[in-house]
């Protein structure tokens, strides 16, 4: 046993047995997450209860949602009269019942002892609907142009839902396309006028020229607010009727109507197909109804674009400090006091860099812009108010430390002699750095790069200071010129995940949401790194018989 010890096996199997747990707990961590969050997207069963609460009969119709054990003693001890054979533990049900505009809570709990009768419908429906969340009741017809239709709702309402849903997308992209690139027209326009105003270089020719390109562009807002508003119009022609729980019929615009369903109708291959469609949708569509509801793309693309934003900052910054590190600096105290600060830098708090980010980067540097480059906009900042670029930035310096590390552990295992073979050759030093050195040291530069996008696409804290919103109206990304506008705020997985959790009115209805885009989170983060491991381990395979 002696011999076993001074061996180092049981050291080997120690670490070996942690590194398997570490596995065993992220791919369980990971599992828990994926399973919370994608079975949101399941179609669940809708039942209908009738209950007997306080001596009065109602009914509910909903989803259950969760359920849980309660003491008898403790339901008493609220107030609730309780029959005297009652179990010592009840079970308690959370239903969600949607139809918010007409009940004053989307969930309830319900006792298991005021549940008379439980059903499933095969009739009962549930409208997704882009605001006031879900409703559930029994369709019972169709209304097109203030007739309703004979035919069975189950056939002809699909045709009619599609018909309106192209009528509705055709309209959000003429308002979001046409339309606001007339708007953003008229405001650049408006920021000339008021440069030329400040520089004293208006004139009554400038004012008329000023004045028919306004009255061009009124010209074809009118001409694509008809266009608009008969798509509306269109599109409003249909309604459908339906009963709810309190058994009285509503009616309901299907311009409010995003998709219909009955899963209790669903066989398991209807339910696979339902799934799928849910999660894309989730994936492609904008949030509604306070980040409660809908789809999560602005936040996916915001991320994105903003880790690619920091890569293409912190690459050429790490390489080339850690190239003058390695090849030129001196070995002297000064040096060294250098690196000791660089890695202290990887140990700084990511909120600091926050903090920095908004007072040097927002304030000083974007403000400095404004003053110089856009005073016609003051007192309403351009670059001195947080945006994608002060966040690329400030994740850029925070991310710095890692590439600089990585690149230079590179450089130094590059073995001289091929250094000076080079030299020797008559190749200057920048030609072998340029040819020979960086191409051998790209997949440690690659490695940094990967840890650099791992941190910082998980990072909230800085970004709350510098860019990242809870909605922003506008994409960092669109069809105006410069057609990439750095300078706007953008939404983040992580701070989306933050506001839901936290900050949702609905604090039941944003739980499955949370575990939902943590899952997504994870999926971005993983897949930018693989992205990344790739583009390394071709570099690598490249560049091995050069090493060798």
């Amino acid at each position: 046993m002696k011999k076993w010890f001074k061996s180092g096996s049981p050291w080997i199997w120690m670490t070996g047995g942690a590194v398997s747990l570490s596995l065993v707990a992220v791919i369980g961590l990971l599992m828990l997450i994926g399973w919370r969050g994608l079975v949101y997207f399941w179609p669940h069963t809708i039942y209908e209860w009738q209950i007997s609460e306080n001596g009065k009969q109602e009914v509910i119709i909903g989803e259950l949602y969760d359920e849980e054990l309660v003491p008898s003693a403790r339901i008493r001890a609220t107030g609730v009269t309780l029959p005297d054979n009652v179990d010592e533990v009840l079970t308690r049900y959370l239903i969600k019942t949607g139809n918010r505009e007409f009940v004053p809570l989307d969930f309830r709990w319900t006792l298991e002892t005021d549940i008379k009768q439980r059903s499933e419908p095969a009739e009962l429906a549930i409208l997704e609907r882009s605001t006031n969340g879900n409703f559930y009741g029994y369709i019972q017809r169709l209304v097109v142009d203030g007739k309703p239709l004979t035919e069975d709702v189950h056939k002809v309402l699909p045709e009619h839902l599609s018909r309106v849903r192209a009528l509705n997308e055709d309209a959000d992209d003429l308002q979001k396309g046409e339309i606001g690139a007339i708007n953003y027209q008229l405001e650049k326009l408006r920021m000339k006028e008021r440069k030329l105003q400040l520089n004293n270089e208006w004139n009554d020719a400038t004012q008329k020229d000023f004045a028919d390109q306004r009255a061009e562009l009124a010209k074809e807002y009118q001409v694509l607010e008809k266009r608009l508003f008969d798509l509306r119009e269109q599109a409003s022609h249909d309604t459908l009727v339906i009963k709810d729980m309190r058994g009285m019929e509503v009616s309901i615009p299907l311009t409010q109507v995003i998709d219909v369903n009955w899963p209790n109708q669903m066989n398991l291959l209807q339910k696979i197909g339902h799934w799928f469609h849910q999660i894309g949708k989730f994936v492609s569509d904008e949030p509604r109804e306070a980040n409660t509801e809908g789809g999560v793309f602005p936040a996916i693309f915001g991320t994105v674009f903003m880790v690619l934003l920091m890569t293409v900052i912190v690459t050429p910054l790490g390489v080339v400090a850690a190239v003058y590190l390695h090849e030129y600096a001196g070995k002297n105290a000064m040096t060294k006091l250098i690196r000791i600060a660089v890695i202290n830098l990887a140990g700084v708090p990511s909120i600091v860099y926050g903090v920095f980010g908004l007072g040097f980067f927002v304030y000083m540097l974007g403000g400095s812009l404004d003053r110089i480059f856009y005073p016609e906009a003051s007192p309403n900042p351009v670059f001195g108010t947080p945006g994608v670029i002060w966040s690329a930035l400030t994740l850029a310096i925070l991310t710095l430390p890692v590439v600089i590390v990585s690149t230079e552990e590179g450089l130094s295992r590059i073995p001289s002699a091929i250094r000076h073979g080079s030299l020797a050759l008559g190749a200057t030093k920048a030609e072998t750095l340029w040819r020979i050195v960086l191409p051998m040291a790209s997949p440690a530069i690659m490695t940094g790069l990967i840890l650099a996008i791992a941190r910082a696409a998980g990072e909230v804290a800085p970004l709350m200071l510098v860019g990242a919103v809870k909605l922003a109206p506008t994409l960092p990304l669109d069809g105006n010129f410069p057609y990439v506008h750095v300078e706007r705020k953008f939404m983040h997985l992580g701070f989306h995940i933050f506001d839901v959790g936290f900050q949702s009115p609905n604090v039941e209805a944003a739980r499955p949401l949370v575990y939902a885009t943590s899952f997504l989170l994870v999926t971005v983060i993983v897949g930018l790194n693989l992205t990344a491991i790739s583009i390394r381990n071709h570099l690598r395979e490249k560049y091995r018989a050069l090493d060798n």
